[in-house]
């Protein structure tokens, strides 16, 4: 982001806004996949799926994810694929279908993958009991090899997580842990259902330091109801000084037509785009002048932590659990609604957990959709990815890559034209790189690569 000094006068800092907020209305996706999830075409063979995973290399590190969509309270911006867990019962046999599909996935592998990075995701992970957590994940090191020095997350909720799982979550080797904090005025908070005080999180995170576990990880949310610069910055002081390892600052994505519960939200307590867009970049010079380094379109970290160092040395990832230090050919994901991928494409579970325990009973791979991918989807997934991690992409070379000629994107390249014009962007000889303005435009500057764009009849969330 573009560096304000101190007490610059704040009429002039907004003007530095305004060739950003021309295109904060626009909306696209945030590229976690290309292409993205909507495209991915339903009945997908499942025998389709076996074939891609019979082929994988077993000389060849694996990633795993595994999904929870089960919370212990509603949280009303969340746009996630979860239930309310208000009996243990479902969840219970929720876990006991876990372990039957990770012993289908094993079976259908052509050995004991090395795995190098395992995220549970959510939903709230910890919405589990202490036991059940441990029966996974020793079914999950009796399927798998799990790798010395493999990087095993999880997704908690501070209001609820216990002293017991903060110490199970440390015994069973977990080296990373984040958390969601959005937000710590109580307005906002009321807004949104999440009431979640400060020393709760606090608590939380002493918690699970004490407990071994190394690097702790934030999220923050801009553009909710109600919401500041004034009261986001104070948040920040607030995280600032429980000293995160990363903090990830994420827009808030208003999808009611698909997050039901997002109705709730009253939509004219929202920022408007060109709010949101001051907003976030207060907030990215807040964090970095606290010393986090910006990484990619909205992760933060100090200095010393891998994710900074893989963006340094230009390394870092992207997937669908965000930015990554992950470079595995292979995530294969486990548990209703959860996404894989293999060199040839995607596949994404079902969503109903009823249907996904079903195709499990029945000794199914409970895929609901997929795409295999073709040379252009991998060439232009290559170019996204490149511009979402590091601000720059070298077209001609990468299309070298697929044979292509150097000329191959020129009606893309001339479509960045006015971004140019506006300095975000900077274009040499197919050479694209975002500018310091411009990096908050990543979603945009990448979409125009899309070509699945516009061809389906999916919204997406404000690009800034």
């Amino acid at each position: 982001m573009t560096e304000v000094k101190a007490g610059a006068n704040p009429i002039r800092q907004d003007a530095m806004m305004i060739d950003i907020q021309r295109y904060a209305n626009s909306k696209v996706p945030r590229y976690t996949s290309y292409p993205t999830a909507p495209h991915f075409r339903p009945g997908f063979p499942e025998a389709t799926y076996r074939d891609w995973l019979a082929a994988l290399d077993p000389a060849e590190t694996a990633s795993l994810y595994l999904h929870v969509p089960f919370c212990r309270q509603l949280c009303w911006y969340c746009g996630c694929n979860m239930k309310l867990a208000a009996r243990y019962a479902p969840v219970a046999n929720y876990v006991e279908d876990l372990l039957a599909e990770v012993a289908l996935l094993s079976a259908a592998l052509p050995g004991s993958m090395s795995v190098a990075h395992l995220h549970w995701g959510g939903g709230t992970p910890t919405a589990l009991m202490p036991e059940d957590l441990t029966r996974v994940m020793d079914r999950l090191r009796s399927s798998f090899s799990i790798a010395p020095g493999a990087e095993i997350a999880i997704e908690s909720d501070p209001r609820t997580l216990t002293p017991k799982m903060a110490a199970t979550i440390g015994r069973l080797g977990f080296t990373r842990a984040n958390f969601g904090v959005q937000e710590f005025d109580p307005t906002v908070q009321s807004a949104i259902n999440r009431v979640q005080p400060l020393e709760v999180v606090a608590r939380a995170v002493d918690g699970l330091r004490s407990a071994g576990v190394s690097v702790v990880g934030f999220d923050l949310i801009y553009g909710l109801p109600h919401q500041t610069v004034e009261t986001l910055l104070t948040t920040i002081e607030a995280c600032r000084a429980m000293a995160p390892d990363r903090i990830a600052l994420f827009g808030y994505a208003h999808v009611p037509w698909l997050a039901k519960k997002q109705r709730l939200i009253p939509e004219a307590a929202l920022p408007d785009a060109s709010a949101r867009a001051v907003q976030a970049h207060r907030a990215a010079e807040a964090l970095i002048a606290a010393g986090y380094v910006a990484i990619g379109l909205d992760h933060f970290a100090l200095p010393n932590d891998a994710m900074a160092v893989a963006a340094r040395e230009g390394r870092l990832r992207r997937n669908f659990q965000g930015y990554t230090t992950d470079t595995a050919p292979a995530l294969i994901g486990v548990g209703a609604t959860a996404i894989g991928r293999t060199p040839r494409g995607y596949v994404q579970n079902i969503a109903e957990t009823g249907a996904w325990a079903r195709a499990i009973a029945g000794g199914a791979l409970p895929v609901a959709r997929g795409i295999e991918l073709d040379d252009d989807d991998r060439l232009r997934g290559r170019v996204i990815e490149a511009l979402m991690c590091a601000g720059r992409a070298d077209t001609a070379a990468l299309g070298s890559l697929f044979r292509r000629s150097p000329d191959w994107c020129t009606d893309e390249l001339v479509q960045l034209e006015q971004f140019v014009e506006d300095g975000l962007v900077e274009l040499d000889a197919g050479r694209v790189a975002l500018t310091a303005e411009g990096r908050g435009l990543s979603r945009v500057v990448a979409s125009v690569f899309d070509r699945y764009l516009g061809t389906s009849a999916a919204r997406h969330s404000l690009a800034v």
